[in-house]
C-alpha cells in the first residue's frame, strides 16, 4: 500500500477578509477602542416621515376607518415602534415624543367616565388628531402624484445643442428715390472736379480762315453769306469761319448787306 499524503487544511478554506482597509493596510480584527461619534450613523426610514405618516401606515395597514380610530390598540402599536428605536440607541425626533404624549391624552380622555349630558356636548377627544391625519393624508397623496410626474433630469433627458453663430442682421435705411437722385448728381458733381482735360491744337485756325474769306471777296461783287461756309466742314468748319467773318467785320475789311428784313445776306470786300 502506498503512503497517503498528508492535505493542508487550511489549502482549501476561504481566505479571511479583512475588517477594513485603512492607509492601505488591512485590519482584520475590530479595535477595543474604537470611538464612534454619535452622529456618524444616521438612518433615514423612508417609510416613516414623521409620527402622522408612522400613525397613517398604522391605520392602512389594518384597514381601519380613520373616522374611528381605536385609539388604544393604535397608541399601543406607536409605543412599541417608539422603544424599539429607543432599544437600537437611535434619537428619536422630538415630535415623535409629542405625539406619544397626544395619543396618551387622548386613550385617558375616552377611559374617564362621562355623564350622559356632558357626552353630547363634548367634542370628541379623537377630532383634532383625524383632522390633522386627513389633511396630512392629502398632502402625501399630492406629493406622491408630483413625484411620478416626469422629472428632467431623473426621467426625461433633454438634449442640448449648441447654437450657432448668431449673426446680426444689418437693416437698411429707408431712403427716398429723390435723395438718392441728389446723391447721385453730387458724386457726379465732384467727378467732373477730378476730371483731366487734354487741349489739342485746332484742326482749323481763324487766322488762316481771314484771309481764305478775303481771298474769295477779291473781286469786289457780293458774295451770298451762305456761300461762304462748307457743309463737309462739319460744326467746327461752321464755327471757324463764322468767327473769321465777324472778326473781318470788326476789322472793317468786309461789310454785311441786307436789302430788307428777313432777307438774303450779302458779304462784301471793303474799298480800300
Amino acid at each position: 500500500m502506498s503512503a497517503v499524503e498528508p492535505v493542508d487544511s487550511q489549502a482549501g478554506a476561504q481566505q479571511e477578509l479583512p475588517f477594513a482597509m485603512v492607509y492601505g493596510q488591512a485590519v482584520m480584527e475590530m479595535p477595543l477602542d474604537l470611538y464612534i461619534p454619535p452622529d456618524a450613523l444616521e438612518v433615514f426610514l423612508e417609510a416613516f416621515e414623521g409620527p402622522l405618516d408612522l400613525l397613517l401606515y398604522l391605520i392602512r395597514k389594518q384597514n381601519i376607518n380613520i373616522l374611528d380610530i381605536p385609539v388604544a390598540e393604535i397608541t399601543r402599536q406607536y409605543m412599541g415602534y417608539v422603544e424599539l428605536m429607543q432599544s437600537v440607541r437611535l434619537e428619536l425626533a422630538a415630535e415623535y415624543l409629542v405625539m406619544a404624549a397626544m395619543l396618551a391624552e387622548i386613550k385617558s380622555r375616552m377611559l374617564l367616565p362621562r355623564a350622559e349630558t356632558v357626552e353630547d356636548e363634548e367634542e370628541d377627544p379623537r377630532a383634532e388628531l383625524i383632522r390633522r391625519l386627513q389633511e396630512y393624508e392629502r398632502f402625501k397623496a399630492a406629493a406622491e402624484g408630483i413625484d411620478g410626474l416626469s422629472r428632467v433630469g431623473r426621467d426625461v433627458v433633454v438634449p442640448k445643442l449648441d447654437a450657432p453663430e448668431a449673426r446680426a442682421r444689418k437693416l437698411l435705411p429707408d431712403v427716398r428715390l429723390s435723395e438718392i437722385l441728389l446723391s447721385m448728381a453730387e458724386v457726379l458733381r465732384r467727378g467732373d472736379m477730378f476730371e483731366s482735360h487734354q487741349v489739342s491744337r485746332e484742326a482749323l485756325s481763324t487766322r488762316e480762315r481771314m484771309s481764305d474769306v478775303l481771298e474769295r471777296l477779291k473781286g469786289g461783287g457780293f458774295v451770298p453769306f451762305v456761300e461762304l461756309f462748307t457743309a463737309e466742314e462739319g460744326r467746327l468748319g461752321v464755327v471757324v469761319t463764322f468767327m473769321a467773318i465777324l472778326e473781318l467785320v470788326k476789322e472793317s475789311l468786309v461789310e454785311l448787306v441786307q436789302n430788307e428784313p428777313f432777307a438774303a445776306i450779302h458779304v462784301r470786300a471793303r474799298a480800300e
